[in-house]
């Protein structure tokens, strides 16, 4: 499962983020890091972008990027 398939109110467990080219390491220095807990929050009136919660604080990502964030 991957971060962009999850709705409003559902809350998960990165396992890992695909690739390892620029958007990869900044995922990971938005604090996007294996272990961590995230919320998706809300999401725009068409579905991009979603709202998630991480590390205390609200992120907003486009459904592509959440697509390489797998979830456990």
């Amino acid at each position: 499962m991957t971060l962009n398939q999850l709705h409003p109110g559902q809350t998960g467990v990165i396992r890992g983020v695909c690739g390892q080219d620029a958007l990869h390491k900044r995922l990971l220095e938005m604090g996007l890091t294996p272990g961590t807990r995230v919320t998706v929050t809300r999401a725009a009136p068409f579905g991009d972008p979603i709202e998630v919660w991480v590390r205390g604080y609200a992120l907003s990502l486009r459904r592509k990027e959440a697509a390489r964030i797998e979830l456990i």
